[in-house]
């Protein structure tokens, strides 16, 4: 990767979190009284700020939340996990730090909550490589959307093609290839065999950061 800018994916890029992401949807919901959740379902999820996911869930089941209400508690469940339990994906600090070196100007993109990323990225010693972290809530769209990467290049102050993308979900692959920019897929379990369509849309691929 030879850019001057680089806009990071968080959850499942740069940590180790998808499990914890999908298992708070399932235990939010069986707490209230859905006892299976379709895979199908959480997989249509993936590109969704958190409130549009929550608003799905509170549709398809019916449930009596309000998605601010289902948010909070989402957010108080992850917030411990952000705390305590999730960790760099083995290589990323290093990688990180080699960019640095080189003057390359970084950002995070997520759906994740920018309090939730600052907590994280902070306890994990990586906050200070990042000139910023962007939500998707900020910008109202989710990664089905471009919008949140043109906004990240519009603070780095880079064009599209002059900044590398980095993300493990296809579909955000997919909308940021299509937006112009560099991608650079990086494996995740949770994509299962949709790494091998990863690979062939991505301009890099990286099978571990180290």
């Amino acid at each position: 990767m030879d850019k001057l800018y680089a806009v990071f994916d968080m959850d499942g890029t740069l940590v180790d979190s998808m499990g914890y992401w999908d298992e708070v949807a399932a235990e939010y919901l069986r707490g209230k009284g859905v006892k299976a959740v379709p895979e199908l379902l959480l997989q249509q999820t993936a590109t969704m700020t958190m409130g549009e996911t929550l608003t799905l869930f509170i549709d398809r089941f019916g449930l009596d939340d309000t998605p601010e209400q289902a948010e909070r508690e989402l957010q108080r469940i992850m917030e411990g996990h952000y705390r305590q339990d999730i960790e760099l994906k083995p290589g990323v600090a290093d990688y990180l730090a080699g960019l640095a070196r080189r003057g390359v100007a970084m950002a995070v993109v997520s759906a994740t909550p920018e309090r939730l990323m600052e907590l994280c990225l902070t306890r994990l010693g990586v906050r200070r490589y990042f000139r910023f972290a962007l939500s998707c809530e900020s910008v109202g769209a989710g990664k089905d959307r471009p919008d949140v990467y043109y906004a990240a290049a519009r603070r780095l102050g880079a064009a599209p093609e002059d900044t590398a993308v980095f993300e493990d979900a296809l579909s955000a692959v997919q909308t940021a290839k299509a937006a112009g920019f560099y991608v650079v897929g990086v494996r995740d379990a949770a994509e299962g065999d949709r790494w091998v369509q990863i690979t062939r849309l991505a301009d890099e691929s990286m099978e571990h950061w180290d």
